[in-house]
């Protein structure tokens, strides 16, 4: 059997572990291909970016179980799980896909909404009399 790469990425809320096994370019996202998971040509090059910037396209099959969050959450997590997953499957890629900025885990989170006020940082308004 063809070594399988392990990799979990996260994004917002959303949370995408793959496997990756050596293959022909074939990505499926919870049991459906990527472009029917995946519906903007946007989305499709944020999860396919690893692989151009490593030049690897076409020579991994990966399937993903997403959940959580949205679609671009979604999308981000995936992009992150098979960046890392690459590095995993060849250590001299790591440089290029640091440079690019594909290894970093995006810390941005939605703010908590605050008690006393209808969201995060609205107010409710204001009256003097």
């Amino acid at each position: 059997m063809s070594q399988e790469f392990i990799a979990t990425g996260r994004r917002k809320t959303a949370v995408a572990r793959i496997r990756m096994t050596a293959g022909t370019g074939k990505v499926e996202v919870n049991g459906k291909s990527l472009e029917e998971y995946f519906k903007t040509v946007n989305l499709q090059n944020t999860v396919l970016q690893p692989f151009e910037v490593a030049h690897v396209a076409n020579a991994f099959d990966v399937s993903v179980n997403a959940h959580g969050g949205g679609v671009n959450g979604q999308a981000g997590a995936t992009r992150l799980a098979i960046a890392r997953a690459l590095t995993e499957a060849n250590p001299e890629l790591r440089g290029a896909l640091k440079v690019e900025g594909l290894l970093t885990r995006d810390p941005r989170m939605r703010e908590r909404k605050k008690p006393g006020q209808p969201g995060a940082r609205k107010r409710f308004q204001f009256s003097k009399r």
